[in-house]
């Protein structure tokens, strides 16, 4: 069979940049008031709880309605929030944790040790199918509440001694363990939030800078409002009113609302549509930082020849080589994006790894069709087309039409991609594990670790291992970072483990993000954090 050579491909990839999107409409709201700021967002897939939320657009409203017990600065440096200290045992085994005074929820309840010890108990034990329920999983007993029979409801190493006062022994040492305290899933709750998990999830109370702005603050697939908490006890308090999401199901519409003044910012990204002219419509309130989140595709277990044997391996490193990632970034995100080398983020501490085995992420097509050929001697390959499920109302159709039509130009074969409407919808597919194909998987970090990446992602039953792949090895090597004294020592295994991951490409790294965005030129303090979003806090309009 002829392959089409590559200048083919360079001219469907200008086809798709130059693709108009459909305009879709975003629901009118005209309660939200003029001096709020308004940010691009999307529908959440679930009730709004800390434990039972692991995508971006319900993560964005519950990291501006919670604090931790740790925070984030906006470059990533963690730092005490509610904790006062977090003073570890000898080994990192144990860590003793003493809360500051003056911490409220926005009902006006204390927050106290229990606040956080309910919380993680709900969020481990197994009956209440929390999706986060795996970042518990260092705490001592975690197994005893969280096993398919299990019957205790109370982890064993959590120990309230007092109000302001508890313990958590830990399975095995940790010194990381502290770094990962400022992630949602981690925040405290109120006793009410535990009389009805569902209809608490519809009107959350939280502890943050934000609360929400009445009975009817979120209204599905429309917005969710959010006013300062006027009795908030951090040092990071709103500088601003309040802000909204709007919820829209197209990113170009959004952006026509920021040109035409109904939204204030785009938050992380523009859109496939305005990368080629956002600098100069927006020329002195833009950013193309980059940040700690990787795009990424998955293949999952259960898909037909791509299991982690030798067939599979050689399918998932023959689709990875076909990939022509620099043309993509050239032609579709005209150069503001970077081929991924490793699993992780280059922003993040030591930057990027130089992982074994690494050249699987690179351009090969000889060698791609080789090692395709080589898995149809064991088995031929019975799929109809090889297929990227994807989100349409995130700006994801041009760059996974331009994966797929490299895959099928290399290796001959067919492939495409598979929209869902909303995110909600492809995330609920990918949950159910309906999706029946390849799918979009993009990574931000929840804390500034290697760590996030690949233990949420790859560890067996990670809370987000949403293609449920599995290896000993790769999990051995995490419990031997995890538990090693310092970072340097630690690395030496997550840079292992990434080797075992680059045989296995449970996903096949694309390229690292940067916050491509834009905003309304009338607001001041605007700074993208380490996560590639606004520090919402910090921003001001014009006329307030």
């Amino acid at each position: 069979m002829r392959i089409r050579p590559r200048r083919a491909l360079a001219a469907t990839l200008t086809g798709l940049a130059l693709l108009l999107s459909t305009t879709a409409c975003v629901p009118d709201r005209d309660d939200i008031p003029s001096d709020y700021i308004t940010f691009f967002g999307g529908e959440p897939q679930n009730p709004l709880l800390t434990t039972n939320t692991n995508e971006v657009q319900g993560g964005e409203v519950l990291r501006a309605m919670y604090t931790g017990l740790v925070g984030y600065s906006p470059d990533g440096e963690p730092y005490n929030a509610v904790a006062e200290d977090i003073e570890p045992n000898d080994d990192s085994s144990s860590f003793h944790v003493t809360l500051k005074d003056g911490w409220t929820f926005t009902n006006g309840e204390p927050v106290t040790s229990a606040s956080f010890i309910d919380a993680w108990n709900f969020g481990a034990t197994s009956a209440n199918a929390q999706l986060g329920a795996d970042f518990f999983s260092a705490i001592e007993g975690y197994d005893d509440v969280a096993g398919e029979d299990a019957t205790a409801t109370e982890m064993s190493g959590l120990t309230e001694i007092n109000d302001h006062e508890f313990t958590v022994d830990l399975s095995a040492p940790d010194a990381s363990f502290p770094t990962q305290l400022g992630y949602y899933a981690f925040s405290p709750l109120p006793e009410v939030a535990f009389d009805d998990t569902d209809a608490f999830g519809q009107h959350p109370i939280g502890n943050g800078p934000y609360m929400l702005d009445g009975d009817d603050a979120w209204q599905h697939n429309v917005s969710i409002q959010l006013k300062a908490n006027p009795d908030y006890a951090g040092d990071d308090k709103a500088q601003n009113p309040g802000i909204a999401f709007k919820h829209y199901a197209d990113v170009a519409t959004a952006y026509a609302d920021l040109q035409s003044g109904d939204l204030d910012h785009m938050r992380e990204n523009v859109g496939p549509r305005a990368l080629p002219s956002y600098r100069a419509d927006f020329p002195d309130s833009n950013d193309d930082a980059p940040y700690a989140a990787i795009q990424n595709f998955t293949i999952p277990e259960n898909l037909p020849g791509f299991q982690t044997d030798e067939e599979g391996r050689l399918r998932r490193a023959a689709i990875s080589m076909a990939i022509d990632r620099d043309l993509i970034i050239d032609k579709l995100f005209f150069g503001g994006r970077q081929v991924a080398e490793d699993f992780g983020a280059p922003t993040l501490e030591g930057g990027i790894a130089d992982v074994t085995g690494k050249e699987v992420l690179t351009f090969q097509p000889d060698k791609a069709r080789e090692l395709w050929e080589k898995a149809n001697e064991i088995h031929p390959y019975s799929g109809e087309s090889f297929q990227i499920a994807y989100n349409a109302d995130g700006g994801h159709q041009q760059w996974v039409e331009g994966v797929t039509n490299s895959i099928r130009q290399v290796l001959g074969i067919k492939a495409s991609g598979k929209a869902y409407p909303t995110f909600q919808a492809q995330r609920d597919a990918i949950v159910n594990r309906t999706v029946g194909s390849a799918f979009r998987s993009g990574w931000n970090a929840d804390y500034p670790s290697i760590s996030s990446f690949l233990v949420s992602n790859y560890r067996t039953g990670g809370g987000s291992n949403d293609g449920d792949y599995s290896n000993p090895e790769f999990d051995k090597l995490l419990a031997q970072a995890s538990s090693s004294p310092d970072s340097d020592a630690a690395q030496t295994y997550y840079d292992e483990a990434q080797a075992v991951l680059m045989e296995d490409l449970p996903q096949i790294p694309l390229w690292y993000y940067a916050a491509t965005t834009a905003w309304n030129p009338d607001l001041h303090n605007v700074e993208t954090n380490w996560q590639g979003m606004p520090v919402y806090t910090e921003i001001t309009k014009d006329g307030e």
